[in-house]
């Protein structure tokens, strides 16, 4: 019984101390965003117009990260940091949620009394993690809401007849909100199906009615979004589908897949995917993975060993393997501890706090990371701001002085998204024309272009902000006539500017577009 309680206070003075670790970084994440000067990057402002009218779905991602932005922005208005505060403070939920899973699986191995600590560290300074902190992206809510899935997973083995059942539908609920977030959730299905077939403890805890309560109430969970696809022609399961990028280029590409691999040392932080690869591989041939180890790489390996297979086949970004490193921070405090490789647990840690500290640093002091040589990482959160005012500043001047406008038109969805958020105070006044988009293609590619393409009546006489000039030929063969030229050039860093191309046109009569391709002919060349 003293045992028991020394356990237990053990336990209570390791979770006071988690709660302090993870306090103090979510406060420091919280006051960067405040004070730093970086501005939004575009898909970031596209997620906030999505806010501006909630639904159940969106072109290129479910709806949780609209509803998100739209909850904060509600709390303290529609400045940047207001934008993103949900980041850091979701954060700070997951890796809580992730120190409880640990205690629960490993709190009883010997120096089990610390992992809980040591996995919300591995995962609260991960490098991805430190980036989303300061970001509002779909991973934030994906890894909130798996995590939660994954916790009521591990719960359900000790949990009483009638309470599993209940378990059972949370984990449904958990699963289906980590849907609405972003469909990488797909992952956690193959986990569960694997973890039933590798483990007979699992296979005994799982009743038929269990399984209709989970399925159930992750369907009805998820059944808006599917309602809502259907109802737009699956336009976000076709983006996602479009990104895996089968159909373009060659298939088999190793160096993708080196490249893929490479990076997630930079995600995931370089001793622990070091720690989670080497571990699982030597563990595995050695057949020492506790029942523990294998509930958890049921979860982690699947998102890492698909995206590896898509890198191989196509192209992988570094962040779609992100759903792994839940169950994969305490897979390695876990045999960190247990392998009494305390050195290596607060080396890794350590490295990653010097890491957390320099990024902080650059984000509060961009000109840091300018001394640094690191300016490129920030360049697309910077000068949208100038490069908005001055198209408004030219719209204005039409409006007043030249006949007026039908629109503002920009031919780049980066652009039209920075452009309704920095000019939130200008475009839908009565004084501005509608903010819309030259669709490139034969068919919209992005919902900007889907909900706001430029049409004849709209395009009697527009103002066209094109993005480094691309497409500006090929948009004056959409017109009858174009004049005015005016290039504006915004200074992103000492190296570095953005270019726009401000024209006006006039009379849209679009050409036809390829059948084939979806695109406008090649302009004549300039005699």
């Amino acid at each position: 019984m003293a045992l028991d309680e020394t356990a237990r206070a053990a336990q209570a003075r390791i979770w006071r101390l988690t709660l302090i670790l993870v306090g103090v970084l979510t406060v420091l994440r919280v006051v960067a965003l405040f004070v730093t000067p970086l501005e939004l990057y575009p898909d970031e402002a596209q997620y906030w117009l999505w806010s501006r009218h909630l639904d159940f779905g969106y072109f290129s991602k479910p709806p949780v990260i609209a509803w998100l932005i739209w909850a904060t922005t509600r709390i303290g208005g529609d400045a940047e940091a207001w934008l993103r505060i949900g980041s850091p403070l979701i954060n700070a939920g997951t890796a809580l949620v992730v120190s409880r899973i640990a205690t629960r699986l490993y709190g009883a191995e010997r120096g089990g009394s610390s992992v809980g600590a040591a996995a919300a560290a591995v995962f609260i300074l991960m490098p991805g993690i430190q980036l989303s902190s300061v970001l509002i992206t779909t991973d934030t809510p994906l890894l909130f809401f798996l995590a939660l899935m994954i916790w009521a997973c591990v719960a359900l083995p000790d949990a009483s007849p009638r309470a599993r059942i209940w378990v059972a539908a949370g984990m449904g609920a958990a699963l289906g909100l980590a849907f609405l977030s972003k469909y990488a959730a797909i992952y956690a299905l193959a986990s569960l199906g694997a973890h039933l077939v590798l483990s007979r403890e699992a296979r005994r805890a799982w009743t038929p009615a269990m399984a209709v309560a989970f399925f159930v109430t992750l369907l009805a969970v998820f059944a808006p979004n599917m309602i809502w696809n259907y109802q737009h022609h699956f336009s976000t399961l076709e983006h996602t589908a479009a990104n895996a990028n089968w159909k373009a280029g060659k298939l088999f590409n190793p160096g993708e897949l080196l490249q893929f691999v490479g990076s997630q040392f930079g995600v995931f932080g370089p001793v622990p995917f070091g720690v989670l690869g080497g571990g699982a591989v030597l563990l595995a041939v050695r057949k020492r993975l506790a029942p523990a180890d294998v509930t958890l790489l049921c979860f982690a390996l699947p998102p890492l060993a698909t995206v590896a297979a898509q890198a191989f086949v196509s192209r992988a970004n570094a962040n779609w393997a992100g759903a792994a490193y839940v169950a994969g921070s305490v897979l390695v405090a876990a045999w960190l501890l247990r392998w009494e490789a305390r050195r290596w647990l607060v080396g890794g840690l350590a490295l990653q706090a010097v890491l957390a500290a320099v990024f902080l640093a650059w984000v509060i002091a961009p000109r840091t990371a300018e001394a640094m040589g690191m300016a490129n990482a920030f360049k697309r959160a910077r000068g949208w701001d100038q490069t908005a005012q001055a198209i408004i500043e030219r719209s204005r001047e039409e409006q007043a002085l030249h006949g007026g406008l039908t629109a503002v038109a920009v031919d780049d969805r980066f652009l039209y998204n920075v452009a309704a958020y920095y000019g939130r105070d200008y475009f839908g006044t009565p004084a501005a024309p509608p903010l819309r988009m030259w669709v490139h293609e034969i068919a919209a590619r992005n919902q900007a272009e889907a909900e706001a393409p430029l049409d004849a009546a709209l395009g009697r006489r527009a103002l066209i902000a094109s993005l480094e000039g691309t497409y500006r030929a090929k948009i004056r063969q959409d017109f009858a006539k174009t004049s005015d030229l005016q290039i504006v050039r915004v200074r992103l860093d000492k190296k570095r500017s953005r270019r726009t191309d401000l024209f006006i046109a006039e009379g849209f009569q679009p050409v036809p577009r390829d059948p084939k391709t979806g695109l406008p002919p090649d302009p004549e060349p300039t005699p």
